[in-house]
């Protein structure tokens, strides 16, 4: 059964940092295409965050994070991580990893193109 599951949740100040990791069981993560994060805020619609392509290594970000989270994986630990500098109140989110083994045709930002999710790790920033 394939399975990811995120952790490194938690709450934090703002300013603070967290680290995120989603690791893959059933599967190593190099069988999938593209290796997400997402968010959704209640009461939003989720929200791409950071994405990889496993073949060309190319990462995405979304604007509101860039310079300040940084994704990164271990192939040896079959695990991805988000590291997450700079939190702001706005970042407050269940914070969601998902994957696909399709064909990466322009930057993986849609949700719909995944199949494969966690069930998610809330992040807490408090002002």
């Amino acid at each position: 059964q394939v399975q990811l599951v995120e952790s490194g949740g938690g709450l934090v100040q703002t300013g603070g940092s967290l680290r995120l990791s989603c690791a893959a069981s059933g599967r190593t993560l190099s069988q999938y295409t593209v290796v997400a994060w997402f968010r959704q805020a209640p009461e939003k619609e989720r929200e791409f965050v950071a994405a990889n392509t496993w073949g060309s290594n190319t990462t995405y970000y979304h604007d509101s994070v860039k310079g300040r989270f940084t994704l990164s994986r271990d192939n040896a630990k079959n695990t991805v991580y988000l590291q997450m500098n700079s939190l702001k109140p706005e970042d407050t989110a269940v914070y969601y990893c998902a994957a696909h083994r399709k064909v990466v045709v322009g930057p993986p930002t849609n949700s719909w193109d995944y199949n494969y999710w966690g069930q998610g790790t809330q992040v807490t920033v408090s002002s």
